[in-house]
């Protein structure tokens, strides 16, 4: 949930992994956020975190060793609450359980944001409301025990893992959050409904929770926003923090939906994340001669400058620049990410694109060809029976 009153944000999206605030599919570093990911079919089958018995205890950071408190309850997070939230700030990391490196650097950005004063709650919750008719809901994943040792071996302070019927009291609730236009865009319009159902159970664990701030991983950059507009709008008294993508070695966003792919899946699906990068590339190159375009003495030289050092192709794209529009290049950079989808697609097993967009981050709509400033470029994709998702945020008319 991105919330406000202070906002906090990270960026950056490479090969490697990188570390920030997060949620969502998976969180920023992660994809699931108490809310997350992606679907495919059934009912609702409940996950249980209960106390974990005999397990070693993990590292606390400056907090020291000490097991994490698991609460299935309201009146169990309450007490829990009331006797600790007192001594520093509290921060909560919503997850969909299924934790994995990007959850636990959800929570060790949370630890460390808040200090040894502090309190962590982790919530896990499968929430039914974000899923449609065919999606996954009873298959998630669900490993409570693992989790426990995860969100304490992060510095959590509290699990809380409520069942459906703790969360919604008698039935599916009659009121809920509507997402509004934005929430109708992308993954919207792939899941009709399901970011009403993030925002309403986001609401209720900020109340739940009572935080001061909260974290959400940055691969579910639409969910991010939109948690970011309802508590600005509907003036959530909460710190809303991104925490950039955690990424496997070879690119992969982490997501706890990565287990369901077999090793030939896996491959086909690293595309998304070579897509991003393919467009990262692209506008960095573009960029770079752009600048080198613009330091020749002339428009008119820009090609045959380039060309007298020996550089004929770098000045025929030289020359296209000059002509192009001065903020221009959003259709190359579109171009070049699609490339690698399209290639992708061919393979064995193929990958099944919903939806490539290149958006403004304020409202999530196509950004024109000739678009300076902040940009999102987002990608899902289906592999097999698995629905991924990934984005990386590029910057248009900056300096090379």
């Amino acid at each position: 949930m991105s919330s406000e009153i202070s906002e906090s944000t990270g960026s950056g999206v490479g090969p490697a992994n990188s570390v920030g605030p997060g949620t969502g599919e998976d969180a920023g570093g992660g994809d699931d956020a108490g809310i997350g990911e992606h679907a495919e079919s059934g009912e609702h089958a409940e996950s249980g975190v209960g106390r974990e018995r005999g397990a070693s205890h993990g590292s606390r950071g400056s907090r020291g060793s000490r097991d994490v408190e698991p609460a299935r309850t309201r009146e169990d997070l309450g007490r829990l609450l009331d006797r600790r939230a007192p001594k520093g700030r509290t921060a909560v990391v919503m997850t969909m359980g299924a934790l994995h490196k990007g959850h636990a650097t959800l929570v060790r950005t949370a630890r460390a944001h808040v200090g040894p004063d502090g309190f962590v709650v982790v919530t896990v919750f499968v929430n039914p409301l974000q899923f449609g008719a065919g999606e996954d809901l009873d298959r998630y994943p669900r490993t409570p025990e693992a989790d426990l040792r995860t969100a304490r071996d992060a510095g959590a302070d509290v699990v809380f893992a409520p069942s459906a019927d703790e969360v919604y009291p008698g039935g599916e609730p009659q009121v809920r959050i509507t997402a509004g236009p934005m929430g109708e865009l992308l993954e919207g319009a792939s899941r009709p409904g399901h970011f009403d159902g993030v925002l309403t159970v986001v609401a209720k664990l900020l109340h739940l929770t009572r935080p001061d701030v909260a974290f959400f991983g940055q691969k579910d950059v639409q969910q991010l926003a939109l948690i970011r507009r309802m508590v600005r709008d509907l003036n959530f008294p909460v710190e809303i923090v991104g925490v950039p993508t955690v990424r496997e070695e070879d690119g992969l966003a982490l997501s706890s939906r990565n287990r369901y792919l077999s090793p030939d899946e896996r491959e086909t699906a690293l595309a998304l994340s070579r897509a991003l990068f393919a467009a990262r590339d692209r506008l960095a190159a573009q960029q770079a001669l752009r600048a080198r375009a613009e330091s020749a003495p002339a428009p008119t030289a820009r090609a045959a400058a380039l060309s007298a050092l020996g550089e004929a192709r770098a000045a025929a794209d030289a020359h296209a620049v000059a002509v192009a529009q001065p903020g221009g290049g959003a259709d190359a950079v579109r171009a070049a990410a699609r490339a690698v989808l399209d290639d992708a697609a061919k393979a064995v097993p193929a990958l099944v694109l919903d939806y490539l967009a290149l958006v403004d981050p304020a409202d999530f709509t196509e950004v024109a060809d000739a678009h300076e400033g902040e940009a999102t470029m987002a990608v899902a994709a289906r592999v097999g029976a698995t629905r991924l998702i990934d984005n990386i945020s590029l910057t248009f008319g900056a300096p090379a």
